[in-house]
């Protein structure tokens, strides 16, 4: 049985960390969900398919932004009226469904970990140098040492929105140098040239599923930011944090696009590297280290927080959960040293439990906006909202049952 920890927030009444601020709570929570979703995954994925599809991947990239909107209101929305966790609520609907739901998330938080360890020790590599496994370590050691101190918490939320601002920053600056045709990406958003579903789901199941699902959500919870008298935080939360998601992802792809249809030939063993040093010459290598990094150590903080939530309540202590998510980046760190990268077979089947995850805990979500007010504290959920996350529910189910479909391949 967790501890009780007196000091947690009392639900319905904001009540961040000490030395922070309600503000600055909202925004760790709006990066936490951004940054998870643009991990060292995506940026690769973002690269091979903008290479394969050129400006008819904007559609892509619009859709699952759209989807996102949809999702993470609904998440947002549920979790943090209710002020419980996923799988606690899971359990609430059906006992059982929230342990399933948690395996499933915690299973798939440490492969994508290792596989974070690895992206920030490839980003120390383009930046100092660095030996892959050196930095690699020294990067979890940088992050276990934000769950160590005196105010992880306010640590957490600060560092996070500052590597992600500075992520966008630089991105932002890469896509003006590298001029995409922005007439032609605009143009394909609405009306494409070609539509890969392939791409669009995942690129969906990698930015929404898993963890990154409940990131932002469980992190109000444990900032006191939840119940009916914050649901216009909450909102404005989900909202910005989603917005936040798209502008690096479409800034990403212009950068990359930019590029291509310049005619550059990229590295084949390294084609977002190649992008950079491209579009801006020697200082490019170093700035695609640096958004690597900070893709993959915000990941790796993502990854390992969020997961210990779905092995915690909220009654468990702080510095019990703290310790736990230091525990959880140590073990990913280790496998990463001793193996060098998680297994591509083993990244594969973690891709397709997260595809799993989204339509379990999206149901439950679904579930309780309509059916348990109780849950809810009363409060009367908009129908418009009801409605549209009804509809992306039955997405979440071809993404499950395309997931299935991955593992039986995995498994034949």
């Amino acid at each position: 049985m967790a501890r009780p920890d007196s000091t947690a927030p009392v639900a319905g009444e904001p009540n961040p960390e000490k030395g922070g601020s309600t503000r600055t709570a909202l925004l760790g929570a709006m990066f936490l969900m951004a940054t998870s979703a643009v991990g060292p995954g995506f940026i690769t994925q973002t690269t091979e398919f903008t290479i394969e599809l050129g400006a008819a991947f904007a559609f892509a990239i619009l859709a699952s932004i759209v989807i996102d909107f949809a999702v993470q209101m609904n998440v947002w929305r549920v979790v943090g009226v209710s002020g419980i966790r996923a799988h606690e609520l899971g359990n609430k609907v059906l006992p059982g469904v929230g342990y399933v739901l948690a395996g499933l998330v915690v299973l798939g938080g440490l492969v994508f970990n290792i596989g974070n360890t690895s992206g920030a020790g490839l980003g120390t590599d383009a930046m100092f140098g660095l030996d892959p496994e050196i930095g690699g370590a020294v990067s979890a050691l940088i992050a276990i040492g934000i769950f160590l101190s005196k105010r992880a918490g306010v640590a957490l939320d600060r560092i996070i929105v500052v590597l992600g601002a500075g992520m966008i920053v630089m991105t932002a600056y890469t896509a003006i140098v590298s001029k995409p045709p922005l007439g032609e990406a605009l143009k394909n958003a609405v009306l494409p040239e070609q539509i890969d579903f392939l791409a669009i789901t995942t690129i969906v199941g990698g930015t929404v599923g898993g963890y990154i699902t409940y990131a932002g959500a469980h992190r109000l919870i444990d900032s006191g930011i939840t119940g009916p008298d914050n649901v216009g935080r909450i909102q404005a939360g989900s909202v910005y944090g989603i917005l936040v998601t798209g502008v690096m992802r479409t800034l990403l792809f212009l950068a990359i696009l930019g590029v291509t249809v310049g005619g550059a030939q990229l590295a084949d063993d390294n084609p977002t590297a190649s992008a950079f040093e491209t579009a801006l010459g020697s200082i490019g290598g170093v700035f695609f280290g640096v958004i690597l990094w900070a893709a993959s150590i915000t990941s790796v903080i993502g990854a390992a927080y969020t997961s210990v939530t779905f092995l915690t309540t909220s009654r468990t202590s702080r510095r019990r959960q703290n310790l736990l998510t230091v525990a959880f980046i140590a073990l990913s760190a280790g496998i990463f040293v001793v193996i060098g990268a998680a297994p591509v077979d083993l990244l594969v089947f973690a891709g397709a439990f997260n595809g799993l995850i989204l339509p379990i805990g999206f149901t439950v979500v679904v579930w309780v906006a309509w059916m348990r007010r109780d849950l809810l504290r009363g409060y009367a959920y908009p129908m418009w909202l009801r409605l549209i996350g009804l509809a992306v529910w039955v997405l979440t189910l071809y993404l499950g049952w395309k997931s299935l479909s991955g593992l039986s391949e995995l498994w034949s």
